[in-house]
C-alpha cells in the first residue's frame, strides 16, 4: 500500500507510533524515505556471508517486517545457525509472520523465530552478528549505551554488529543543508512539503539522531576493537563494529 498518512491536513498531530496504519504502508515508507534503504538490507545479508559462524545466534533488532533478518538469512552459509527478530510492535510482528513464513520454507541454513518482545530486555547469547537497522535512534537517550554494552557483551570474538542511523552534525549549516536536501529527496519520490512537514512534526522527540561521532566513540569506549562507517548519504548512515 502506497504510504498516505500525512496526505491530509492536520492540526492535531500525534506522536509517530509503529501502528497498524504504520505498519500496512511500511514498505512504501520505509524506500521512499531512507535514502539507499534497499543497498543497506542487502549489504547485511552480505556481511552475515562473511562473519556468521556455524552454531551461533543472529539478532535483528528492532526488526520491523524482518527485512534484516531475511537478508541475512538468505546469504548465510554457516550451519545451524538460528536468526531471533525482535520488535515491540504488534502489529510489525503480525505482519511479518507472513514473511518470515515463506523465508523459513525456502531457506534452510538459518531458521528466522520473531519475538514480539523489548529489545531492552530480551535475552542474547552466543551472537555472531547484531543488526540494529534504524532502531537506535527510537530508544531514549538514556538507555542507549546500557543496550550497545548488552550487544557486546552477547557477541563472540570476531562478531560483528551493523549499526544503521540517522544522524545529525555539530555544524549547523552542514545539518541544516542536509536536511533540506533529505526532504528534497522525500519530494522526489512523491511526498508533498505538507507530507515531509507534518511526518517530521509527529517525530519529534520520538527519533532523536546523534552524531556519527558519538556513535563511533561510544561503541570504541564500550571495548569494539574496530568501528568503520562503510554507507552514508547526507544524514543516513550505517557502521559495522567489530569484536
Amino acid at each position: 500500500m502506497k504510504d498516505n498518512i500525512f496526505a491530509s491536513k492536520n492540526s492535531n498531530i500525534t506522536k509517530f507510533a509503529f501502528d497498524e496504519k504504520v505498519t500496512s504502508v511500511f514498505s512504501d515508507m520505509i524506500k521512499r524515505s531512507v535514502p539507499g534503504y534497499e543497498n543497506v538490507i542487502l549489504m547485511i545479508g552480505l556481511l552475515a556471508e562473511r562473519f556468521v559462524k556455524d552454531n551461533t545466534n543472529c539478532y535483528d533488532l528492532g526488526c520491523s517486517l524482518g527485512a534484516s533478518a531475511i537478508s541475512m538469512q538468505k546469504y548465510i552459509t554457516a550451519k545451524n545457525c538460528h536468526i531471533h527478530a525482535i520488535d515491540t510492535s504488534e502489529p510489525m510482528i503480525n505482519k511479518a509472520t507472513e514473511l518470515v513464513s515463506i523465508a523459513n520454507e525456502e531457506y534452510h541454513n538459518a531458521k528466522i523465530e520473531l519475538h514480539c518482545k523489548d529489545i531492552t530486555n530480551f535475552r542474547y547469547e552466543n551472537a555472531s552478528m547484531m543488526v540494529l537497522n534504524f532502531t537506535l535512534q527510537f530508544l531514549e537517550l538514556e538507555q542507549r549505551r546500557a543496550m550497545l554494552e548488552k550487544i557486546y557483551a552477547s557477541l563472540n570474538k570476531g562478531g560483528c554488529l551493523v549499526l544503521s542511523e540517522k544522524i545529525t552534525f555539530n555544524d549547523k549549516e552542514t545539518n541544516e543543508l542536509f536536511i533540506d536536501i533529505y526532504h528534497k529527496f522525500k519530494m522526489h519520490n512523491g511526498y508533498s512539503e505538507m507530507e515531509v512537514s507534518q511526518k517530521r512534526n509527529a517525530l519529534e522527540n520520538v527519533l532523536i539522531p546523534e552524531t556519527l561521532q558519538t556513535h563511533k566513540e561510544r561503541l570504541l569506549d564500550i571495548g569494539f576493537e574496530k568501528v568503520e562507517l562503510w554507507f552514508q548519504c547526507f544524514n543516513f548512515m550505517s557502521i559495522v563494529a567489530f569484536k
